[in-house]
């Protein structure tokens, strides 16, 4: 599967879950399982339903704690082999490393900036630079720590392409297709064929997708196709 994009199956039921999977699996290239799935299913929830449709598996939990533990939470998973795994860049290069050297398989995945935080909130927090800057070097860190992967918003791809170089993959959520009406959660946003445009890899997409599913598996098989027809022009 070539397509870029990575559907968030945001949801506590199994069943809708794979409903989802099925009824995507045409225009979707990974699928995103969170802390809300990991929680509500557990590894044996991730392992069905990679088993069940043979799809890669986007592991977002975001991994964020001293680097032994860090390391035992993604030994823990190694055994489900997901293409990515998440880690807060922000936890440092020593942290990230640990994650890389505990699962050489897997494509450790870096998560920079949350899309959901403006500059406003990155200064509350006590960030000393805007975000387009803290993103790129955290970036940079975590690339030279050995992950594979980063998680940016749209906004900072370019620059962090630049700073990077072509060969870490660059996966962005903060991504609303044209005539989208709102934004969610995210603040810096842009629309799928941007973001691929800009360098990304892959978009992260959930609602755009998902939303269509109240009517139907027809529908949201083609709002997922409509998507991946806008990234491809």
């Amino acid at each position: 599967m070539s397509s870029p994009i990575i559907l968030a199956v945001d949801t506590r039921d199994f069943e809708t879950a794979q409903r989802w999977v099925e009824a995507t699996r045409e225009s979707v290239g990974l699928y995103k399982l969170g802390l809300e799935f990991f929680l509500t299913f557990g590894a044996d929830g991730v392992a069905k339903i990679k088993e069940e449709f043979g799809v890669e598996i986007f592991l977002d939990l975001k991994l964020h704690d001293i680097p032994n533990t860090v390391s035992s939470a993604a030994s823990a998973i190694s055994s489900l082999n997901p293409r990515f795994l998440t880690v807060h860049a922000s936890g440092g290069s020593a942290m990230v490393r640990a994650a890389v050297d505990a699962v050489p398989q897997v494509d450790i995945t870096a998560v920079t900036i949350l899309t959901s935080l403006s500059e406003e909130d990155l200064f509350e927090i006590g960030y000393a630079n805007k975000a387009l800057e803290s993103a790129v070097a955290l970036a940079d860190l975590s690339v030279r720590a050995g992950a594979k992967a980063i998680v940016c918003s749209p906004l900072e791809i370019s620059a962090i392409r630049s700073a990077v170089g072509a060969d870490p993959i660059i996966i962005t959520p903060g991504v609303r297709p044209a005539g989208t009406a709102g934004s969610d959660d995210q603040v810096r946003t842009m629309t799928p064929q941007q973001a691929i445009e800009s360098g990304a890899n892959y978009v992260v997409i959930g609602r755009p997708i998902t939303g269509a599913w109240s009517k139907g598996p027809a529908a949201m098989s083609q709002a997922a196709r409509a998507i991946a027809e806008e990234i491809s022009g």
